[in-house]
């Protein structure tokens, strides 16, 4: 008995501290949604940032971040972590168009190009 008394504070701090940290984590994929299209398969990459927040990748590793990078061919869909950022897409390859949509309060926002030169850009804050 003396000895459940001796670490029970142990194992409430423990659970304090743990309650804490949960309410001050951001799911990574609970953001703006975002959308590359690009019909003929093009390829494309996609830098995104973002002000700063502290995801957790496990329950031992914790980052802050303010950036996320994309790369690939055809369409892709996803989150960014956070009500706000800006994107910009460039196309690298391939026939055709790539467009770019981020959706915020159900509003999108779209920049589309076909020059490799010039990449479509969004910011939405």
């Amino acid at each position: 008995m003396r000895r459940i008394a001796r670490f029970s504070p142990v194992i409430l701090a423990l659970t304090a501290t743990s309650a804490l940290a949960q309410g001050s984590n951001t799911d990574a994929y609970d953001g703006l949604h975002f959308h590359v299209a690009a019909p003929q398969g093009a390829s494309w990459s996609l830098e995104c940032r973002f002000r700063p927040i502290q995801i957790t990748i496990n329950q031992y590793e914790r980052r802050f971040t303010n950036q996320l990078s994309y790369s690939g061919s055809g369409p892709r869909a996803g989150r960014l972590p956070g009500d706000n950022g800006r994107c910009v897409l460039t196309l690298t390859g391939g026939a055709g168009p790539v467009g770019l949509a981020l959706v915020k309060n159900g509003v999108p926002t779209a920049a589309g190009t076909v020059d490799r030169a010039k990449p479509a850009a969004i910011d939405v804050f």
